[in-house]
């Protein structure tokens, strides 16, 4: 599971997440990319399930790259708890996602086993993705 080993906030602002990614939005190491066509955040469980689903699929062949780590914490309170009282506790840890982001990069594997692992990965995130190959220079 992806946990940043310290923080310099524990409890941050939530923030806005308003137009698209500024970098990271293209295939850079693999040879096919899933790239998010919509803002979110997504948690470390969900990171973590979705590069399970693609490696089980790839049968330990080819690399994955994880081109996003959870590094703010979110906050909840209890059921049963009262307005006020400051902050609530840290639940967990997500990875703001803006538009056009890449998430997830594939290398070693025939195209068609590459584009089958990042649509079952993308069943596990909770946005809206599109497949990329990479672009070669000359192109």
């Amino acid at each position: 599971m992806l946990v940043p080993k310290r923080v310099k906030y524990r409890r941050p602002h939530r923030g806005k997440m308003r137009g698209e990614a500024k970098g990271g939005k293209t295939v850079a190491f693999g040879d096919f990319g899933l790239q998010a066509t919509e803002s979110h955040w997504i948690t470390n469980r969900q990171i973590e399930a979705a590069r399970i689903a693609m490696t089980r699929y790839m049968k330990r062949g080819g690399k994955v790259w994880i081109k996003i780590f959870p590094h703010l914490s979110y906050t909840s309170k209890g059921v049963g708890v009262r307005m006020g009282n400051g902050k609530g506790t840290p639940e967990g840890w997500v990875a703001p996602v803006k538009r056009g982001k890449v998430l997830f990069e594939v290398a070693g594997v025939p195209e068609e086993v590459a584009r089958e692992a990042l649509r079952l990965a993308s069943n596990k995130l909770p946005v809206k993705t599109k497949i990329l190959a990479r672009q070669v220079e000359g192109e």
